[in-house]
């Protein structure tokens, strides 16, 4: 396998290009922090800062110049219809608004307010808190505004089905599962943190909508209540046991749950609810590591769903090595070293179905060795090798890659493609529960993972992994859509897949991949805007009207970039998305990007990666300006 040397195109935009990279390639050296890692924010909705609040006063433990910046941040995400949307440009999101809603009044802001009056009346028309998906409920009913009757039952005896079998929590991806495992404990118990304000009548609190899952699961969901009313008590206990010792294995170093909010929370008050006191040491290391995911500017204070240092860190590298820093650049040694002691040689989650492999690989945070990242480990393996490392070097950092190029190989699909956190993570029964009626619960192959991954394999592998490469390849294909497009489960949309997906193939250079490349790359010119930018509106994962169509950013701009620079034939495309990035370009180096171009969950929830702006347009300009470069020789580049 090796990397294809197709002839730079940077001769016909040399100035533009070279400029434009230089300004970029300073701002991004200038934004790596002391210990050589990159972390920029990690933007979401209003919801999460607004949980975050009522967590707070749940506990009893709020700090009064905390929630006043969270107010002010919360106040400027409120959208011109009065709601709070899940992304920019969107309209309002009645759960969300509800949660922000609920949450300014128990920190004390009048119902007078004008904002929360505006917000008041875009709930009611959409239907109010009937209208609210489950998860928005269970914030109200452990507020002790919801009753939990009316919430779907979560036996704790679940917890007593052995892992792998049909049926087991492992049936469900890595973060609904360690989502809904303290849930069990709350809705068993029916927590309620009481709220110091009495529930506001003139909000429609119906009955919800008809419940998430068919008549099958309904039923079923009477069952469990029924049970629920006079349970084997025995039985319930080494349910609620066996939750609570599943969350105190799975907290991690830093004091978190899976290095993401959801499980986080939800675990901290069910340790609460099983009588832990607030300065119990895994209770407060819990809380003390959920500020370290503030942010604080003249915005006011917001707390981010997650955190994301070894992605940002390994695009950053990767783009570093590609614009021709060398291992001796102080950057790159402290980068390496940064990625290098943060390779996880622990077991976690994964291990449940692939119980031989041995571990390896890489998170997308920086605590969190329960469930490495597929597709974080198969970016650190690129940008290492772009470093001029390789899995057969004889170096440490070779070693390295050779155990993430070996865990990702253990961590295919039967079918030959990559997900995101497990393997074979498909039983497609979880979406159907009462309970899963927001985000995906599963986590099978996609596109863009599975390119990422077959990039990995082709750019710092060996003869190990030329068998996986192949059948990773052959399930990227079988993924292609009908108008040549590649859909993007992890950045929006298909712009993302899309350009993932011909950076895959160019690098392998396999003749079987040679019609799907050009069709990709087709669609790709074919959806370039007049202003020679790309564009996607997070739109697109529920209107097939927005394929490809929505406001050019700069990180959609060099995904799309990527994928021109493989083939001298889309120079003239190529150029123009040069000219739009070096027409828009910040003289700080910077772009400006307040769209939302990451994905959480497609349709339900989008992240901003405040450095998506930067690291990927230095990668695409870099890739331009020198042309795709072979592998070097091994062992060349050591720090």
């Amino acid at each position: 396998m090796g990397v294809s040397q197709a002839p730079p195109l940077s001769a016909l935009r040399g100035p533009d290009l070279t400029a434009t990279l230089d300004r970029a390639l300073g701002a991004l050296r200038r934004q790596q922090r002391a210990d050589g890692s990159w972390q920029g924010e990690l933007e979401s909705n209003a919801s999460i800062t607004a949980e975050y609040c009522l967590l707070r006063r749940f506990l009893g433990d709020a700090d009064p110049a905390r929630e006043a910046a969270a107010i002010r941040w919360l106040r400027r995400q409120q959208g011109p219809d009065g709601g709070f949307p899940i992304a920019p440009g969107l309209p309002g999101d009645v759960s969300v608004t509800v949660e922000v809603w609920v949450a300014l009044r128990a920190v004390g802001v009048p119902d007078d307010d004008p904002a929360l009056r505006r917000a008041h009346a875009f709930a009611a028309a959409g239907g109010g808190v009937p209208a609210t998906r489950v998860f928005t409920r269970m914030w109200l009913a452990l507020g002790g505004l919801w009753e939990w009757e009316a919430i779907p039952v979560i036996p704790p005896e679940w917890m007593l089905w052995p892992a792998p079998r049909y049926g087991s929590i492992y049936d469900f991806a890595s973060w609904a599962r360690a989502t809904l495992v303290p849930l069990t404990i709350l809705r068993t118990l029916g927590t309620v943190f009481a709220l110091d304000h009495p529930r506001r009548p003139e909000l429609p609190w119906g009955p919800p909508r008809p419940p998430h899952g068919g008549h099958l699961w309904r039923g079923l969901d009477r069952a469990l209540r029924l049970y629920g009313r006079a349970p084997a008590k025995g039985l319930r206990e080494r349910g609620l046991a066996a939750a609570e010792r599943w969350i105190l294995a799975h907290q991690e170093a830093d004091g978190s749950w899976a290095g993401i909010q959801p499980p986080w929370v939800y675990g901290i008050m069910g340790l609460v609810a099983r009588g832990y006191p607030l300065d119990h040491p895994v209770v407060a290391r819990g809380l003390r590591a959920l500020e370290s995911f503030g942010v604080e500017d003249q915005d006011g204070w917001r707390l981010q769903a997650c955190i994301s240092p070894v992605w940002d860190t390994a695009l950053a590298l990767w783009g570093l090595c590609e614009a021709g820093a060398g291992a001796d650049d102080e950057a790159v040694r402290t980068a390496v070293a940064w990625l290098q002691a943060r390779e996880i040689r622990a077991r976690g989650d994964w291990a449940v179905r692939r119980p031989a492999a041995e571990p390896g690989g890489w998170a997308f945070e920086l605590h969190n060795d329960w469930y490495p990242d597929i597709d974080d480990t198969a970016v650190v393996v690129c940008a290492l090798a772009a470093g001029g490392w390789s899995a057969d070097d004889g170096s440490p950092i070779g070693a390295a890659i050779g155990r993430g190029l070996d865990w990702l190989q253990a961590m295919q699909g039967r079918d030959g493609g990559f997900a995101a956190f497990d393997a074979d993570n498909t039983r497609g029964w979880v979406r159907r529960p009462p309970v899963c009626d927001f985000g995906e619960v599963l986590d099978p192959p996609s596109p863009d993972v599975t390119a990422h991954v077959l990039e990995g394999f082709v750019r710092a592998g060996d003869a190990r992994h030329t068998a996986a490469a192949a059948r990773a390849a052959a399930w990227l294909r079988r993924s292609e859509e009908a108008d040549g497009a590649y859909h993007g489960r992890w950045g929006v949309n298909y712009v993302y897949g899309t350009g993932a997906a011909i950076t895959a193939y160019a690098a392998r250079r396999d003749p079987q991949d040679r019609r799907h490349l050009e069709r990709a790359t087709g669609w790709l010119v074919r959806h370039q805007q007049a202003d020679g930018g790309f564009g996607e509106s997070v739109r697109s994962y529920e209107d097939p009207r927005w394929r490809g169509h929505g406001p050019p950013t700069a990180s959609q701009t060099a995904w799309a970039l990527l994928g021109l620079a493989h083939d001298p034939r889309h120079r003239a495309a190529a150029d123009r998305a040069v000219a739009w990035l070096a027409e828009r370009q910040r003289t700080d180096g910077g772009w400006d990007e307040p769209e939302f171009t990451g994905t959480g969950f497609p349709g339900d929830f989008y992240l901003n990666y405040h450095l998506y702006r930067l690291t990927w347009p230095v990668l695409a300009l870099a890739r331009l300006g020198r042309g795709p470069r072979r592998d070097r020789q091994p062992g060349r580049a050591r720090p």
